[in-house]
């Protein structure tokens, strides 16, 4: 049961199609061409692997038109590794269908600061909790502990270094499982697919990307 009222439902679903006027106003007419090339397929070069916080938006970063990224958000910005146990395995059929059917060129994990994932799995918060009360995160972030024994020995467990520390580690995680796709291993041999770490700060909204031979993040200039 929820508790708004029925203005209040009103309320947020008008503000939603105020925005979508705007884009049918600008957005659309604007770039119909666009939209008409958009009707017969899409061509992106470039997978974002990014978190379903609301406020990092590939598309918004990267400023990008549409068609241009095809975007996976989900918590934390976690890939799994691979695996053929029965389930619904949402994130690898999405890498799949971007590097075998679309032909992708490269595949970015974008990570994020004051990212809640990653801190529950630094804080260990929700371990133990009970699935639809919190249990569906505490397993899919529990893909961070080995990552988190190094975070938390060096930084603790709480206060902002402890967490960048962890959302960075988040990252680099994500990048390792990419390699246990045999369709990533084999176009990534080839040079027909190339990876990327990236973090972008809320706070001070700065894209980092992650340097390969240091394995340290630098700021965008």
């Amino acid at each position: 049961m929820t508790n708004q009222s029925p203005e209040s439902n009103d309320r947020v679903l008008n503000h939603l199609i105020e925005g979508y006027r705007r884009f049918r106003g600008t957005g659309w007419s604007a770039n119909r061409a666009r939209w008409d090339e958009l009707g017969q397929g899409q061509s992106p070069e470039v997978m974002v692997i990014a978190c379903s916080d609301s406020r990092v938006d590939p598309s918004q970063i990267f400023d990008v038109d549409p068609g241009t990224i095809f975007v996976v958000r989900n918590v934390a910005a976690l890939v799994p590794p691979f695996e053929t146990t029965p389930g619904h395995h949402g994130v690898s059929a999405a890498l799949e269908f971007a590097v075998q059917v679309l032909k992708v060129k490269e595949v970015v994990v974008m990570g994020h600061g004051l990212c809640g994932g990653c801190k529950a799995a630094l804080t260990q918060d929700l371990k133990d909790a009970e699935i639809g009360h919190g249990g569906f995160v505490a397993d899919w972030i529990s893909m961070l502990d080995e990552a988190r024994v190094p975070v938390a020995h060096e930084h603790g467990t709480t206060g902002r270094t402890a967490e960048r520390a962890m959302e960075q580690a988040a990252v680099k995680v994500s990048l390792d499982n990419l390699m246990t796709f045999p369709c990533v291993q084999s176009k990534v041999a080839r040079g027909d697919l190339k990876l990327r770490g990236a973090f972008f700060a809320i706070s001070d909204g700065v894209l980092h990307l992650l340097d390969e031979t240091s394995g340290e993040f630098a700021p965008v200039t």
